[in-house]
């Protein structure tokens, strides 16, 4: 059996009071020895360098290594290939690579289209130096044409290259299970890590996964909304459903978790610790 793989994720803070919060959030999230950090990446680039910051950072300061969010929309080779050399440099060996998303109001789609070519081009460029993560989709990319083409869409993000998938965050583990096995029927059996999105704003959380098709199941949607704006009650629920749907994909075999940890703590911590994973 291949050793389970458990991560977090960090966005790019804006502002110096944000910086400061996760330098903190990040050292307690370090004693639990995930495999590594990711850092995400804005629309277009548009935190390109604070990702690249924090990303060094990130690695330095804690040890444990750091994955960069790279999107090719609206960029170019030239620029795709020195931000490469300059993780490179700077020790970095893994990477996300992602399609992205256009800034509002930009037509300008850049010199790659979809995430296969990103991860294609990183290969041809740099060899073996980045294991290479890519997105995956068990209920669907949102714009996709229907459930087989997006199949067939991660599967040329596999086969150009990359070594595993995160998914975007689901609470249906039944989605990922037929995800899974819908990729193995067609020979993909790329590891599929499940991303895990803890639960403590349902209005925040409803609004997101109304765009991005992320399914709340409708006992979990209703229970939630009973408790209006009681923060801690919504967060003990979704806390303990969360734990629990975590336990269920790593009995049936999941090969890890990914945290998007909202560059918070809690409740991150305390599911993993529920989870006995350190």
């Amino acid at each position: 059996m291949k050793k389970q793989s458990f991560s977090f994720e960090f966005f790019p803070p804006k502002t110096d009071k944000g910086q400061e919060k996760l330098s903190k959030v990040r050292a307690e999230l370090a004693e639990l020895k995930p495999s590594f950090f990711s850092v995400t990446y804005g629309a277009g680039g548009s935190t390109q360098d604070c990702t690249l910051q924090t990303v060094i950072e990130t690695q330095q300061q804690t040890g444990i290594p750091a994955a960069p969010h790279l999107s090719c929309v609206g960029s170019t080779e030239s620029h795709i290939r020195e931000v490469l050399n300059t993780y490179k440099n700077n020790g970095i060996n893994r990477i996300v690579a992602l399609r992205g998303d256009l800034p509002s109001g930009t037509q300008d789609i850049g010199e790659f289209q979809y995430a296969n070519e990103l991860v294609e081009f990183i290969r041809k460029e740099t060899g073996d130096h980045f294991q290479i993560e890519v997105a995956a989709y068990p209920e669907m990319h949102p714009q996709a044409k229907n459930y087989q083409t997006d199949i067939e869409n991660y599967a040329r993000k596999i086969n150009a290259g990359a070594d595993r998938a995160i998914t975007q965050y689901f609470y249906n583990p039944d989605a990922y299970f037929h995800f899974v096995d819908s990729c193995q029927k067609i020979g993909v059996d790329a590891p599929v890590v499940p991303g895990i999105m803890p639960i403590t704003n349902f209005v925040q959380l409803a609004r997101f996964s109304d765009g991005t098709g992320a399914e709340i199941p409708r006992w979990l949607r209703k229970r939630l909304e009973g408790y209006g704006d009681d923060l801690d009650s919504i967060t003990q629920l979704g806390t303990e459903f969360v734990t629990g749907m975590c336990e269920k994909l790593l009995e049936q075999g999941a090969p890890g978790l990914h945290f998007y940890s909202m560059n918070r703590v809690e409740p991150n911590k305390t599911i993993w610790q529920n989870l006995n994973l350190s």
